[in-house]
């Protein structure tokens, strides 16, 4: 008897912990494109943000405790999707993960070493991690493999994949994780489609193949190498939902803003979203000489690029992507245990971005230059206008002044406000006309990390503080 009180208690004890990880995981739901080909929405009809995060090595180096540590902490920053690789790039397919398993018989992606029973193997890991993500209302964007098993560049890794066992491999993902509420198809792992004389296209196009013949729901996108977008090589496969660039870690400034532009103009154009801008702490062109990208530079690419258009942006810390410790042979300079770059300041700033374009109609909005009056040079002081219903949003990368020709608001009064996306705090300008030019000066002096958010709002909107 007292043992039955025992467990009794016991239940009524986690039972409340149980119930939220039940409602987080309802709150994930499965994700489609909205009707304008521009925007993610829930099932619903919700909008959905993608605010991203590169662990690409966190099935692979991760226990289980660490990779619920890191969850936790990216679940409490506002994060909407973990983009993490099923075959790692760091010698994924030889050094097994923290519990001995390996992903592939013999490196043979027809044969994935997948055992009976319970946290019996490598795949029984990677379908824990998702569900404990699923439980924090996470998405998981999953890396087939990284590219190196497909595309020999400079991996260490052997390329594995034909276009037989491809196809045999995406069947059994799918099979597998089908039933994962929270996950997102990715293919491409850091790699052109074709580079010089090879043409991997027609193994992405098996491996699809595999995929789609056990499942038909999940959104599929391609992650290509740095420097270049999808739509390059694959706007035309009926395969793919979303575009994916990278404007990556070689220049402060690289102008992804064009490339989002340039896939919403394309015919039949699908959403798209930078899947990998300049990491947090990451060196300069891979060299650290040149000095670490920071916070400052993330927050300009994001916003430049959500700004343009896109359906989110995703973030990357240099030390977290490949879940750096001292144990580990460091990859290109990180500085710190990923434990601890996970509470670098880009990280926290993130979540700012993703409540800023929530507080508005974030279906409605587009990208909108006419609002500026010669105010968007093409360097590190671009500015980048968005408009939506009743609301505009005006990124100013050096706290420049500002003018803006309000005339899309049709003569109806505004109310201004300064959004600060280092605080994620708001600052209220006050009433303003939209009857002619309005030239606004920012707080504090121009320069650079003195970024601001010009928010402008319909007087007779409710939404309140921006970010609120």
């Amino acid at each position: 008897m007292r043992k039955l009180l025992v467990v009794l208690m016991l239940l009524v004890a986690v039972s409340p912990l149980r119930l939220r990880s039940e409602q987080a995981a309802a709150q994930v739901g499965g994700l489609k494109v909205h009707a304008d080909g521009r925007h993610l929405v829930r099932e619903d009809g919700t909008p959905f943000f993608w605010l991203g995060d590169t662990a690409w090595e966190l099935f692979h180096r991760l226990t289980r405790e660490e990779a619920q540590r890191y969850l936790d902490n990216r679940a409490a920053k506002g994060f909407t999707v973990i983009q993490a690789v099923a075959l790692a790039e760091f010698a994924g397919l030889t050094e097994p993960n923290p519990y001995g398993h390996l992903p592939l018989i013999d490196k043979d992606p027809a044969r994935p070493d997948a055992k009976p029973g319970p946290r019996n193997d490598y795949w029984d890991h990677v379908e824990e991690v998702i569900d404990m993500a699923a439980a924090r209302g996470l998405h998981v964007s999953l890396v087939a493999t990284w590219g190196a098993h497909v595309l020999p560049m400079w991996a260490k890794d052997p390329v594995v994949f034909t276009e037989a066992n491809a196809e045999a491999y995406g069947r059994f993902l799918a099979t597998r994780f089908r039933d994962k509420p929270n996950l997102i198809w990715m293919l491409g792992g850091d790699r052109p489609v074709v580079n010089q004389d090879v043409n991997t296209l027609p193994i992405w196009r098996a491996m699809a193949r595999g995929i789609r013949s056990a499942d038909a729901v999940h959104l599929i996108t391609y992650h290509p190498m740095g420097g270049s977008r999808s739509s390059t090589w694959l706007h035309g496969e009926p395969w793919l939902d979303i575009h994916m660039m990278q404007s990556g870690h070689g220049s402060r400034d690289t102008k992804a803003w064009e490339w989002v532009e340039g896939d919403l103009a394309l015919p039949n154009h699908k959403p798209t979203l930078d899947g990998e801008i300049n990491y947090e702490d990451h060196p300069i062109n891979w060299n650290a000489l040149n000095g670490y990208f920071r916070d400052t530079e993330v927050r300009r690419q994001a916003y430049r690029t959500v700004f343009a258009g896109a359906a989110g942006v995703t973030y990357g810390n240099q030390c977290v992507w490949q879940m750096y410790d001292t144990h580990r042979t460091p990859i290109a300079f990180p500085e710190m245990p990923w434990h601890v770059a996970i509470d670098r300041p880009g990280a926290t700033q993130m979540g700012y971005l993703k409540a800023l374009m929530l507080s508005r109609p974030f279906l409605t909005s587009r990208a909108d230059q006419s609002l500026l009056k010669g105010n968007a040079p093409n360097a590190d002081a671009h500015v980048r206008a968005l408009r939506g219903d009743g609301f505009a949003f005006v990124y100013l990368p050096l706290g420049q002044t500002i003018t803006i020709t309000p005339g899309a608001f049709n003569g109806r009064k505004l109310i201004g406000w300064w959004f600060d996306p280092r605080t994620g705090e708001s600052r209220r300008i006050g009433e303003l006309e939209s009857t002619t030019d309005l030239t606004l000066d920012p707080p504090g002096e121009p320069g650079t990390g003195n970024d601001w958010v010009l928010v402008l709002d319909e007087r007779d909107r409710e939404w309140g503080a921006p970010g609120a």
